[in-house]
């Protein structure tokens, strides 16, 4: 299913626009004197998602060797509503969500590097590295549902 970079960034900045959705109809539920439960429900599958996307886009970024000023553009267009959407686009028709997975070492000297190989490894033991992800995205999760929701 997600065979290239690209289609995975795109399904989560797609989601993660969804998730914004679920957390702005549930703040106007609660205003207009609905239960607080709406809330709760749209902002825990937004937070989840947000991180989910947060992971991929730092994933999607060392695979296509974005510089830290794409990777800041596409990890906070997930803070402003909506904005995961347009960053998408904007990685696309710039060409940096083109290519591959890099599962093989290239000519590259970057390639070399010891970011790039443990990235390789775990590209080609997809299976691990998609459990690792969702454990780290489920512990930060729960670390920051204890901790409690911004503002409190």
């Amino acid at each position: 299913m997600f065979r290239t970079p690209a289609a995975l960034f795109r399904v989560l900045a797609i989601a993660e626009a969804c998730s914004w959705t679920l957390l702005l109809a549930g703040l106007l539920i609660r205003a207009l004197g609905g239960p607080a439960l709406a809330v709760t429900i749209g902002g825990g599958i937004h937070g989840f998602v947000f991180l989910s996307y947060g992971a991929t886009a730092i994933l999607v970024a060392l695979n296509n060797r974005w510089g830290i000023g794409p990777a800041v553009v596409a990890v906070g267009s997930a803070i402003v509503p909506y904005a995961t959407v347009p960053a998408e686009i904007w990685l696309r028709r710039s060409g940096r969500l083109a290519g591959a997975w890099r599962l093989e070492e290239s000519d590259d000297p970057r390639d070399r590097r010891g970011i790039d190989r443990l990235l390789r490894w775990f590209l080609r033991h997809a299976v691990l590295l998609v459990a690792l992800l969702v454990v780290a995205v489920v512990a930060l999760y729960v670390v920051l549902l204890i901790v409690g929701p911004p503002g409190r």
